[in-house]
């Protein structure tokens, strides 16, 4: 009955680490894509984005332009020194001496049936017809649609479309992956995900820590059951080998980091820029080492050895050398590689260590991106920028401390239970 109720509580905790450790998969997915399509590249220092809201700014200005009272009667007396200045130019033209019999009569003409003295009567009245025109919301409409071409032609360039062409392409990549039409419901579509993922994963991480709560428990209350001690510590090492599996491949840390708002005015209008990411990791222990063993570097390479020799290899050989020494006979049991592992490898393993390390490391890159993000927050009239730091430990970090944790307790009961010689 024991082993059949552990069996079942272990098949238990075998899933919901299964299922921790896809949902940290799709999530680290989810947010990679969520991270990849809000850069800072393709927002703030994208000019398609530029363009696209300074065009827009330029569409408005000129459609909804209305000239004063003041703008109206200073433009008037241009206009007219203008009209005068043609008027004059064509006179000039008029009475400067012909050289032929047509140009003679021409001029003949012209001084008996044009007089230039009405027509500059006629200035003023020419120049508010004008300015009417100018003021009319066809023309307005026509000469913004002008001013936006005009303006997307500067913009353009060989290079410049080859990049725009590769942008529109990854846009519409995750359009079509996530079933959305737009990077805002592609946004919600992302938020929406991560939040159901959240509540997942922390669902899945608190039911495998029940599990081992569970086994402790059983531990209290068949502590002077001595012919079952055996088993029940076979089986507990089975779930402190799920919890290593777990806790070695899921995320750990995640550091994000953005530039929640920045608003500003332009040409009287706010320009606006939301959730720009500046720079986003999320890393289990396996994929740090997986990124160290492949640099180039012979340092990096020999601190990912170093990582998944006594961070992975130490701590299963331990669990493995525990089992060993309790179920075989003396011989075996008190062979010193075996008793080594099994008592003495604590002191080498680097899992303790590297779940400080990672606790340190997120406290002092947690304070050090808040302060330097603090000193990039402007709050004015024209201007105002506000920065965000997500950065937080995962699940996969709980499951990791649980294990060594487990695993220490687990030592201890071996110690009381062993039959063979513990020093």
């Amino acid at each position: 009955m024991l082993i059949l109720g552990l069996a079942l509580l272990l098949t238990a905790e075998g899933f919901f680490g299964y299922r921790l450790r896809e949902l940290s998969a799709r999530q680290e997915t989810i947010k990679a894509d969520h991270a990849n399509i809000n850069n800072i590249s393709f927002g703030l220092l994208s000019v398609e984005n530029w363009r696209n809201q300074v065009s827009g700014i330029i569409n408005r200005q000129v459609k909804h332009f209305k000239l004063s009272a003041t703008q109206k009667k200073e433009l008037q007396t241009e206009v007219e020194e203008v009209l005068n200045a043609l008027v004059d130019k064509a006179e000039a033209m008029v009475d400067k001496k012909p050289q032929s019999l047509a140009g003679k009569i021409r001029k003949l003409v012209v001084k008996t049936f044009v007089k230039t003295d009405k027509i500059r009567a006629q200035v003023p009245a020419f120049a508010r017809s004008i300015i009417a025109k100018a003021d009319n919301p066809d023309q307005k409409s026509k000469l913004s649609d002008l001013a936006i071409t005009k303006f997307n032609d500067m913009q353009h360039s060989g290079s410049m479309d080859s990049t725009l062409n590769a942008n529109h392409a990854l846009f519409e990549s995750m359009y079509r992956k996530y079933h959305v039409n737009s990077t805002e419901q592609l946004n919600q579509q992302l938020d929406k995900l991560l939040q159901q993922i959240r509540v997942e994963m922390y669902k899945y991480c608190f039911g495998m820590l029940g599990c081992i709560l569970v086994v402790l428990a059983l531990w209290w209350f068949m502590r002077k059951r001595v012919e079952l001690h055996g088993t029940l510590f076979i089986m507990s090492l089975l779930f402190a080998f799920i919890l290593l599996a777990v806790g070695l491949s899921a995320s750990m840390i995640e550091v994000d980091c953005r530039i929640k708002t920045l608003d500003f005015v332009l040409l009287g209008e706010h320009v606006m820029f939301k959730d720009q990411v500046l720079f986003y990791e999320s890393k289990s222990i396996l994929g740090v080492v997986e990124v160290l063993i492949k640099q180039p570097a012979i340092d990096s390479i020999a601190v990912g050895v170093l990582i998944l020799c006594f961070s992975i290899l130490f701590p299963v050989m331990k669990l493995s050398s525990t089992g060993i020494h309790l179920l075989s006979k003396r011989k075996l049991a008190e062979n010193r590689i075996i008793k080594y592992f099994a008592f003495q490898s604590g002191k080498w393993s680097m899992a303790d260590v590297i779940v400080i390390a990672i606790l340190m490391t997120y406290i002092g890159l947690n304070g050090l991106l808040d302060s330097q993000l603090a000193m990039l927050n402007i709050r004015g009239n024209d201007l105002t920028l506000i920065t965000t730091n997500n950065t937080a430990l995962q699940p996969g970090y709980i499951i990791f401390i649980s294990f060594v944790l487990y695993g220490l307790i687990l030592s201890t009961i071996l110690k009381y239970i062993t039959p063979h010689d513990a020093h």
